[in-house]
């Protein structure tokens, strides 16, 4: 039976093996002293305390292209999460299959969230259509939104929101080009000064080695 010992865990995660053995106890796996953990079992506790252990089914509305590209992602299945149904406002929409899944317009929205029991919901649709879904979505029950419209959604006390703006993204990693950019720039200016000078990076004049 495979095992891990948290000193493995530890230095894979980068943290302290204390710390992460006394994080591990919140999830009543102690493990074997001398021994470690049983990778599969703490794989599973893991897993159940994420809430991965059992199906979520999720609508996605609104299936434009980026719509259609979260429909045809593989990774929802392998962490229990199980595409429900796929909701789109255009009529030419309705009945084309999408991942294997028939497109439904959103007349049936309601009935198709009771139906299935969903609690999650995604939104990919336009900015401007996206707080009217969110609401009805609500409305009928959903509690939690994933929401990749560009806007910002209003929702009442008890449901959670989670924004993806890949604009945002864009710009974090155009903040860290711009910093390295002026990184290497200052490191070439001073290697320049230097060898202008004759001087070494600390100041100091070159030894003169004999001929």
């Amino acid at each position: 039976m495979p095992t891990v010992s948290s000193e493995e865990l530890a230095a894979a995660a980068g943290v302290n093996s204390a710390k992460l053995r006394k994080d591990f106890s919140y999830l009543g796996s102690y493990g074997t002293r001398g021994v470690g953990y049983d990778v599969e079992y703490l794989v599973y506790q893991i897993s159940r305390e994420l809430g991965l252990t059992q199906d979520w089914p999720v609508v996605i509305v609104g299936i434009g292209n980026l719509g259609a590209a979260l429909a045809n992602y593989g990774g929802f299945a392998s962490r229990g999460f199980r595409v429900a149904a796929l909701i789109d406002a255009d009529p030419a929409m309705a009945g084309k299959p999408v991942a294997g899944i028939p497109v439904q317009h959103t007349d049936e929205l309601e009935k198709i969230i009771d139906d299935n029991g969903v609690s999650i919901g995604v939104i990919a649709t336009p900015a401007g259509a996206a707080q009217q879904v969110c609401e009805r979505l609500v409305a009928a029950g959903v509690t939690s939104i994933l929401n990749f419209a560009p806007t910002v959604l209003s929702v009442p006390d008890g449901v959670d929101v989670r924004k993806v703006d890949l604009s945002i993204e864009l710009q974090i990693l155009a903040f860290h080009e711009q910093r390295k950019a002026g990184e290497e720039a200052e490191a070439q200016a001073v290697a320049e000064a230097t060898k202008d000078s004759g001087k070494g990076p600390d100041g100091d004049v070159p030894a003169v080695m004999p001929a």
